[in-house]
């Protein structure tokens, strides 16, 4: 019959552990303070100088910003017409044009995904596009979407 190992006495162990683990960490914080006290100078000129950067910058971009007034898109009226986009379609052009899949437009607009798919297989009919980014190039080209 195998002898059966020794148990191992985890309460010392696990003291012993701690007291080194308080004892590293005192040592350290001492060398922090040490270190703090030595260059005591240094470390405040770059904490003041960081905070100067940080109100430059922010100072910088709130007040030398150039505020322009964005134009509002007004579209083309007359090409929607022309093409017999609806209004409703229109809003899927411009979902496409931000990126949005077939399920988040559907999400966004409150219709179903089957719905969105009807209305962009229309969209590229009256484009004469095959994929979405011909369907975009060609609506920016008619100024259906900005």
């Amino acid at each position: 019959m195998a002898a059966l190992p020794p148990r191992i006495p985890w309460k010392p162990v696990l003291l012993y552990g701690g007291l080194l683990a308080l004892g590293t960490i005192a040592l350290q914080w001492l060398d922090y303070q040490r270190l703090v006290r030595s260059h005591a100078a240094l470390i405040h000129d770059g904490l003041l100088a960081a905070g100067f950067l940080a109100l430059g910058m922010w100072l910088g971009l709130r007040l030398l910003a150039r505020r322009q007034p964005r134009a509002e898109f007004e579209g083309n009226p007359q090409a929607q017409a022309t093409l017999g986009i609806s209004d409703r379609e229109l809003a899927v052009l411009a979902e496409i044009a931000a990126g949005h899949s077939n399920k988040e437009i559907a999400a966004r607009l409150h219709v179903s995904p089957n719905t969105v798919k009807t209305h962009v297989a229309r969209l590229f009919e009256k484009l004469g596009a095959r994929r979405r980014t011909d369907a975009l190039r060609r609506a920016r080209e008619l100024r259906l979407v900005p």
